[in-house]
């Protein structure tokens, strides 16, 4: 029920395919003119290391508009990977955790 939310509450959504098979993911939140949340980013591990997570990051900052800022909230086991695409770390950033 959590999952569908997500989905049918984003505002967008891009994928990446192998043929028909999902293999990447992206979901945003965005008012399309100054800000753009990135709030999931996922590729199959059989499909990592091959640049489709970046692709996903453009292609949704270039659908929310390329003047947006896009932001996230790193999940730690890939905080190293933002910077290696060119992402700036930006320590301001405060949060309300989830219950």
């Amino acid at each position: 029920m959590r999952l569908d939310k997500m989905l049918r509450e984003a505002d967008l959504i891009v994928t990446a395919r192998l043929d028909i098979k999902l293999i990447g993911i992206s979901r945003a939140i965005t008012d399309f003119c100054y800000c753009c949340y990135l709030s999931d980013l996922a590729v199959d591990v059989d499909h990592q290391r091959k640049g489709i997570g970046k692709k996903l990051i453009e292609k949704t900052h270039e659908a929310a508009g390329v003047n947006t800022a896009l932001v996230l909230v790193a999940a730690p086991a890939a905080e190293g990977y933002y910077p290696k695409i060119g992402m700036k770390h930006v320590s301001s950033c405060w949060m309300i955790p989830r219950k």
